[in-house]
């Protein structure tokens, strides 16, 4: 609970109140000039007169990325306050404290001013779009935009979004429920990364990634600081030093996540560096690459001295200190970004522009062969991030209980890095650039990823690994990351995603759901579908293999008779999967596969063919592996058995332990009802 307020605290925390207020004041003072400044420099509200082209009006020219930044910083502010409340903040066995709650019920209502923001954004788009002022397109025409247009359906899903946080924040109570929106904040930063510059750069697996991550990563930092230090400031007492010490860490993340999007962002849409220079967009991005320097070194600096001390003594004075420039370069940086996203960036070279690069990316790749496939690397930055993170992770749980002087099975990192191997040859080699173009590699690229893959990743144990390396929680009842893995393993949702019926029918049903529907061409003709596809076949064959071969604990133990037919049933559909795909007398997807003149390989059908023959083939070698490893499994199971029951016995007992713990029941019934007589 927290402690009671007197006339003193009173005063202190409304000192605290004014001086947060300052802050934030000048942040958004700071934010303000330079949206405007950039603006104005970079020509994104100048009127453009272009014979035939209306114009949407001054109104839209500044109501536009003001509507963008104010989405954007009551965003981060609605992440920052759901962080603070979910995570920085200790919890008392999953129940946040008073203080924790009314952050969650400021966050409904910076959700609420979230979900306006967008929603005047989504008007001052399309006003933008048609050239046409506010009032004329409010009607028919913004409802077809906000439902039938990418970019509509995306800011509508912000809206709905912070609509939904707005009004469930108002009644949680508990951390997991705080968690959940965190996490929905979290995703409902993403869409608007799905559509516009990103979308139509030429490298859509580094541009399109790159900016969900620049947003989410921002978003954390920002609102992650200005809420520890409206915390600090006002409370700046008891739990005050944990959450800055917990931020820390948070925001050393955060700030790599920036890093690393907006290298990638560069990459995706500048053509050569002379451009840095010579355009408007280079220029406003130096400036900003300039500012995130100077938010570097001082966070290095706060790090190293300022937080220790925040700990040990708390003091408003060092919160100030903390948050009062960063916030303030923070905010220049938000207003930079949003005229970032107004400014066209360099446009590519006519010539080298094809119908396949337009929707492929990159152009038709050459005949396939060994040199091509070790050759033409996709940098598909999701996956380069997914595998550089479950590889850095594992690593540094072997190495922590190296050092804590327990073992770990050699066996089980084999495993687990060679499941991730099989990531980069199918996700970022030229395996992958020709899986965009020829279904016969995508298909191997699919029965890969879902049958093989998923298998080396289970038996390396990594939820294993994560209990026995992590620490508890420093005090007794809170949640640090041991426990929140804890708690989701005992999740309902956990036992319903591994129960054995939804398992595998996730796993089974999913290739027919996608393959013989009009979903597959869909999914293939946008970056962020077919990123999902592949998420989902690797997400259902690890949840599918962790039920039959785990080793890791989970909320049930399945017997080895079920787990055989599981599998056999299992294979006998995949066989029967690709034997329909042969059998098909019309190519699928042709209305993606059917945009491509692929001059040496003109045969669909026959490509086709080979893809169902590659799903019906190379389910033999998974089966193989899989049976193997329940027979060691039961075989070691049984052992574990028997050893228990010659234990018990030498203490006396029976060699049937059940049969013992069974007679010992009856005795105490008996002794029970003679005591009762």
């Amino acid at each position: 609970m927290a402690p009671p307020q007197t006339p003193k605290t009173t005063d202190a925390a409304r000192r605290g109140g004014d001086t947060a207020a300052i802050i934030g004041v000048a942040a958004a003072a700071v934010c303000a000039i330079a949206l405007i400044a950039s603006l104005v420099a970079g020509g994104a509200v100048t009127a453009q007169v272009i014979p035939g082209l209306p114009d949407p009006g001054s109104l839209t020219r500044w109501g536009l990325p003001i509507a963008r930044n104010l989405s954007a910083l009551t965003g981060a502010l609605t992440v920052g306050l759901l962080l603070l409340a979910a995570v920085l903040l200790p919890s008392e066995r999953g129940r946040l404290d008073e203080r924790a709650t009314g952050y969650v019920r400021a966050a409904s209502w910076t959700a609420l001013a979230w979900a306006a923001a967008a929603a005047a954004r989504l008007v001052f788009e399309l006003s933008n779009i048609l050239g046409r002022v506010p009032s004329d397109i409010v009607g028919n025409e913004l409802t077809s935009y906000a439902g039938q247009i990418a970019e509509g359906r995306a800011l509508m899903a912000v809206v709905l979004a912070g609509t939904g946080i707005a009004l469930f924040a108002r009644t949680v109570v508990s951390a997991a429920g705080a968690m959940g929106l965190l996490a929905a904040a979290v995703a409902a930063l993403v869409p608007p990364a799905l559509t516009g510059h990103a979308a139509a750069s030429g490298n859509h697996e580094l541009a399109v990634t790159g900016l969900a991550l620049h947003l989410v990563a921002i978003s954390v930092w920002v609102g992650g600081l200005a809420a520890v230090t409206y915390h600090g400031l006002v409370r700046p007492g008891g739990d005050a030093g944990e959450a800055v010490r917990r931020f820390s860490a948070v925001a050393l993340w955060a700030y790599i996540g920036v890093a690393v999007s907006g290298v990638a962002s560069a990459l995706s849409r500048l053509y050569s560096l002379d451009q840095l220079v010579t355009t408007p967009y280079g220029l406003i991005m130096l400036l900003k690459i300039a500012l995130f320097a100077v938010l570097g070194v001082l966070g290095w600096s706060h790090r190293r001295s300022t937080v220790p001390r925040i700990a040990e003594q708390g003091g408003r004075a060092l919160f100030a200190r903390l948050a009062g420039v960063e916030l303030v370069i923070m905010g220049a940086v938000m207003g930079l970004a949003t005229t970032l996203s107004r400014t066209a960036p360099p446009a590519p070279d006519a010539s080298d522009v094809d119908p396949a690069t337009a929707i492929l990316g990159f152009p038709i790749p050459p005949p396939m062969s060994l040199q091509t496939l070790l050759t033409l690397w996709r940098p598909d930055l999701f996956f380069i991030l997914v595998i550089a993170a479950l590889g850095g992770l594992y690593a540094a749980g072997v190495v922590r209980l190296r050092r804590r002087g327990d073992g770990w099975p050699v066996t089980r990192t084999v495993f687990w890095f060679a499941g991730l191997l099989t990531m980069v040859a199918v996700m970022l080699s030229g395996f992958a650039t020709y899986a965009m173009v020829l279904f016969s590699t995508h298909m191997l690229q699919h029965m890969i990823t879902s049958m093989l893959t998923p298998i080396l990743l289970v038996l390396g144990a990594p939820v294993t690994l994560a209990l026995r390396a992590l620490k508890p929680a420093r005090r007794r009842g809170d949640r640090g990351p041991r426990e929140w893995l804890n708690a989701f393993l005992q999740s309902r949702f956990s036992k319903v995603v591994t129960h054995p019926a939804v398992a595998t029918a996730l796993f089974v049903l999913g290739p027919y759901a996608v393959y013989f529907t009009p979903v597959f061409p869909a999914l293939m003709s946008d970056h962020m579908g077919h990123l999902f596809m592949n998420v989902h076949f690797l997400l259902t064959g690890f949840l599918f293999y962790w039920t039959i071969i785990g080793i890791d604990p989970g909320p049930r133990k399945l017997p080895y008779l079920l787990r055989f037919v599981l599998l056999l049933l299992t294979m006998g559909m995949h066989a029967f999967f690709g034997i329909s795909i042969m059998m098909q007398s019309a190519p699928l997807a042709m209305e993606y596969y059917g945009q491509f003149d692929i001059p040496w390989s003109q045969d669909v059908a026959g490509d086709q063919y080979q893809g169902g023959g590659f799903a019906w083939a190379v389910g033999e070698i998974p089966t193989l592996l899989v049976t193997v490893m329940m027979m060691r499994q039961w075989s070691q199971d049984e052992e574990r058995t028997e050893r228990r029951r010659e234990r018990h016995s030498r203490r006396g007992g029976s060699d049937d332990a059940d049969l013992d713990a069974y007679n010992a029941y009856l005795q105490e019934l008996d002794r029970r009802s003679k005591n009762e007589g």
